[in-house]
């Protein structure tokens, strides 16, 4: 297979990557046993070791086990960036069960399906979201649950005023007794001594659910091996390692997998300090930069947005900030300018998905970082656009993103017929339309599925964002298709403009400077301008939202 994307390999990054064949949990023994007094994490002021995380996550492992947790059986972990989603994780995982990464934000629907889908008998769960446990806990087969709050890791006086603070917006909730609910700091005061499990590289550590936004929300198979060599990947690919003692901004969910992977296993895999924010605030996250001089700060398109448009951020504290990942959604070129432009930082496109663990290419750090691309697939991963049939098509063709590494999933729980679709002689097909250019550099062209056909034309969406976000009045866009009676779908587009420029920018405008950069049948026929947009918990646009709503205002018209 010809490979023309080692080319462009900055100097010092392998073709191939080399990852110990251990479970993931080693690289915090490892990390804690190497330096066990440096500073893991800083949470809301809060800090903590490696040498007392690394303790706190073997007595977690024990207390799972002495709750009766066998080796194979699924966590659920339901919590915010924390110090106590990794302790779950990374103990769930020391205890040889398999982990779940359950969204907070989902609904008690939601909630169910997981549960029941996943066969998880135990969660761990925040205080705050018990009610929504109670709802579905009869349907579900829930065992026992685990309950900590936020309070539970914060620092005197914080600790004490956060309950106050909650009764007071009337969110705090009284947790009664059950007899299957087990109480966090009870538990932790167990031994440090779990029994030790014989867990393998290609044992099953991980389902990651994707978000729905196509489907039937699925869990993807992550091995212990998959999610440690996409932490190699994702390491080998800073070859010159200036930033080893650096500072993780961790806001991107750990929850995802791209957050999990990036923000969470890499961070400590390095050995770094991870600045925890539980949730994203634009303000909290700019004083975080500057307190902490935060060096890394892996984000979607929708952060690097409110980074760019915060007030005052040109007179901010922000330029300790080196290097910057964006994923999970396409990053428009005028944004990521922007951002380097007031950081001094570099910030390349990436591209990866929750089958890969995720990350499968990326720009390079150092070298070109071409407008509009992915960049070329990491060490150990091979990619190319694929036609009907699924052969290669040469470069400069469409077809859909082929994928193969040591990252990509074992396959679909419980789903053989879509893992036999997906996966086929080790290659995962993604689903996403790409090209390859002649230097081995990818570019989405968008997802099949978002791909709008007007009058027997194809449209991607991501093409007329990006033309919208050129304009000085927009924050966010969104494209979509809808209906139509003539052309079959026609194209719409949402817009959040900047402060300032409401009611002074409206859909003539806009037609008009999109009229200039695109094809006549690309120009979106109808407009909506909104104060914000439906989102995923990561930041990403979700235009599956935007097209139900659509869907059902049509019919509620008749």
């Amino acid at each position: 297979m010809r490979r023309p994307w080692y080319d462009h390999y900055d100097e010092g990054v392998p073709r191939e990557v080399e990852y110990p064949e251990v479970p993931l949990y080693e690289l915090m023994r490892r990390t804690a046993q190497a330096n066990p007094e440096k500073q893991a994490l800083d949470f809301l002021g809060r800090r903590m070791s490696y040498g007392r995380l690394w303790e706190e996550t073997r007595r977690f492992a024990r207390a799972l086990q002495d709750l009766g947790v066998k080796p194979g059986e699924r966590v659920s972990i339901m919590l915010p960036n924390s110090p106590q989603f990794i302790i779950a994780f990374y103990g769930a995982l020391l205890a040889g069960a398999v982990a779940v990464n359950t969204n907070p934000l989902y609904t008690p629907r939601e909630l169910s399906h997981q549960l029941r889908d996943s066969g998880a008998e135990t969660l761990v769960i925040l205080d705050l979201l018990w009610p929504r446990y109670q709802e579905v806990s009869g349907e579900v087969p829930v065992k026992r649950v685990i309950t900590s709050g936020i309070q539970d890791y914060l620092p005197f006086p914080k600790n004490w005023l956060f309950p106050l603070k909650a009764k007071k917006e009337g969110t705090w909730v009284n947790l009664p007794r059950h007899d299957k609910r087990y109480d966090w700091k009870e538990l932790l005061r167990t031994t440090a001594n779990p029994t030790p499990v014989e867990v393998r590289a290609d044992d099953l550590a991980l389902l990651q659910y994707t978000g729905g936004t196509t489907g039937v929300s699925k869990g993807a198979m992550l091995s212990h091996r998959n999610l440690i060599s996409n932490v190699y990947q994702i390491d080998a690919w800073e070859p010159k390692q200036v930033w080893r003692r650096g500072v993780m901004l961790s806001v991107i969910p750990f929850f995802h997998v791209y957050g999990m992977s990036v923000s969470m296993n890499y961070s400590i895999m390095r050995g770094m300090k991870m600045v925890l924010l539980p949730r994203f605030s634009i303000g909290e996250v700019v004083s975080a930069i500057e307190k902490h001089h935060v060096t890394h700060f892996p984000g979607v398109p929708t952060m690097y947005v409110a980074f760019n448009n915060f007030r005052g951020i040109e007179k901010r504290n922000i330029r300790s900030i080196k290097v910057c990942l964006s994923g999970a959604a396409p990053l428009p070129v005028e944004v990521a300018n922007r951002f380097e432009e007031l950081t001094g930082a570099r910030l390349v496109e990436g591209y990866g998905l929750t089958e890969a663990a995720p990350v499968t290419h990326c720009n390079p750090l150092y070298g070109e970082r071409k407008v509009g691309s992915i960049g070329p697939p990491f060490p150990s991963v091979d990619a190319y656009a694929a036609d009907a049939e699924g052969n290669p098509l040469p470069p400069g063709e469409v077809g859909e993103l082929v994928i193969k590494g040591p990252n990509v999933m074992l396959g679909y729980w419980k789903r053989p017929e879509e893992t036999a679709q997906t996966l086929q002689d080790g290659w995962l097909f993604t689903g996403d339309v790409a090209r390859m250019d002649e230097e081995g550099y990818f570019y989405i062209v968008d997802r099949k599925k978002d791909m709008i056909i007007a009058g027997g034309y194809n449209i991607y969406p991501r093409e007329v964002e990006e033309v919208l976000y050129q304009h000085p009045a927009v924050k966010e866009a969104a494209v979509v298709g809808v209906p139509d009676a003539y052309r079959g779908e026609t194209v719409k587009a949402f817009l959040v403009l900047k402060e300032g420029f409401a009611g002074k920018v409206g859909e003539a405008e806009m037609r008009d400077f999109t009229k200039e950069r695109l094809a006549a049948y690309k120009v979106p026929k109808l407009w909506e301008f909104r104060e914000e947009l439906p989102k995923t918990a990561v930041g990403k646009i979700l235009r599956r939202t935007l097209r139900k709503e659509e869907e059902e205002k049509r019919q509620r018209e008749g």
